[in-house]
């Protein structure tokens, strides 16, 4: 028989994923920062009153801090877009976060047929332009715009999620984690940048990073040099990826110099005008004194913030978790409450509001109850 007992690793996590210090926790439960280090190390077995307060705190369920069971998760290195200008605390919030939704998703694969991987095998002396038109053949993409970037994702096996940030310094990051020995891609967008444009460029960055840099190092030991390569890398990629060459300086080259025009261009090819114009010069169709120029003019007309059509342009929002949600409840796998039991016993019991957060699923939708029948979903269609 087996005995529960407080466990002090899930604290530690807990406590990371609120993006709390071990001082910030101690404050807010009025207990010294000695006896919350010792209670995560399991030097001393939290008290049972100690124990709800931590619960409540942290907005847990009791049963989260008693499990025993642990996943087999290994995280690789999570590239965040403001990484020099992002706090450790804050990253590491998000990296534990992803962690959770990684393991929620191992569970729904029991149950759910997923898009599998699919990635082109570039040589380790690929550039970005490479690179890009190696996924774009692989993904059959031709040469056209892309319009829906996160459907495409979706379509070829990379997790796409937007969850809500407590910093405007965090825009995007992709994570690689393995669970129970399933390799899985995470891209992860702050609903804080939510311009269609944004979240296109946003997107493709991360693209460059999971096709072109290793997932075994560590970020935090990246010197400011190191960090500043590899963005530019996955810059040049995005730029490769949504602006193809031959097609883009075709519809560029028409009024190069013409910011009215790009306008036109935004709304055919889902990318900012800035964006457009660091491409156009970058392919020599407009000189570099051209595009300062047209990034003053930018400037003066307050286009650096607001551009033409970032109210109007939509894109889709990631759909692939919250089907694979909607379809176990519609055909009777589970009720909501069955689903956040089946988390328990894997392991797993958490707030649902957490879980909506999570998988980015409308508010309540794991609060109603429907009958079940055991199925399988296939969503790879």
């Amino acid at each position: 028989m087996n005995t529960k007992r407080f466990n002090g690793e899930r604290l530690r996590t807990a406590r990371l994923y609120r993006g709390l210090t071990i001082e910030e926790l101690s404050e807010k439960l009025n207990v010294s920062k000695q006896s919350i280090s010792q209670y995560e190390t399991g030097r001393v077995e939290a008290p049972y009153e100690k124990t709800h307060l931590l619960s409540w705190v942290l907005d847990f369920p009791f049963e989260y801090f008693m499990q025993s069971k642990e996943h087999e998760v290994t995280t690789g290195t999570t590239y965040f877009r403001s990484l020099l200008k992002t706090s450790k605390k804050y990253r590491t919030e998000q990296i534990v976060k992803m962690e959770h939704l990684a393991i929620i998703f191992s569970i729904l694969n029991e149950y759910v047929e997923f898009p599998k991987v699919i990635l082109p095998t570039i040589g380790e002396q690929s550039n970005p332009s490479i690179a890009a038109q190696s996924l774009r053949d692989c993904w059959g993409l031709g040469q056209e715009p892309v319009l829906d970037i996160i459907r495409v994702l979706e379509r070829n096996g990379i997790i796409v999620t937007m969850i809500p940030t407590a910093t405007n310094d965090i825009d995007a990051f992709s994570q690689f984690i393995s669970v129970h020995n399933q390799d899985l891609f995470l891209i992860a967008l702050s609903k804080n940048k939510d311009t269609a444009a944004r979240i296109h460029f946003d997107i493709a960055h991360e693209l460059g990073h999971i096709m072109l840099h290793p997932w075994s190092e560590d970020e935090e030991s990246f010197s400011r040099e190191d960090f500043k390569a590899r963005e530019k890398e996955a810059n040049e990629f995005a730029a490769n990826f949504l602006l193809p060459e031959i097609p883009f300086s075709k519809d560029a080259s028409a009024y190069p110099s013409t910011l009215e025009y790009y306008t036109r261009l935004k709304k055919k090819w889902r990318v900012s005008i800035a964006a457009m114009l660091y491409r156009s010069c970058s392919l020599d169709i407009i000189s570099q004194s051209q595009f300062q120029y047209l990034l003053r003019t930018m400037h003066n007309k307050n286009w650096r913030t607001n551009e033409p059509l970032d109210n109007t342009l939509t894109t889709a929002s990631p759909s692939l978790l919250k089907n694979a949600i909607e379809a176990l409840l519609t055909n009777n796998v589970f009720t909501p409450n069955e689903l956040m039991k089946e988390l328990e016993n894997e392991g797993l019991p958490m707030r649902s509001s957490e879980v909506e957060i999570l998988l980015n699923l409308p508010q309540g939708t794991l609060n109603t109850s429907v009958t079940t029948e055991p199925n399988i979903i296939n969503l790879r269609k």
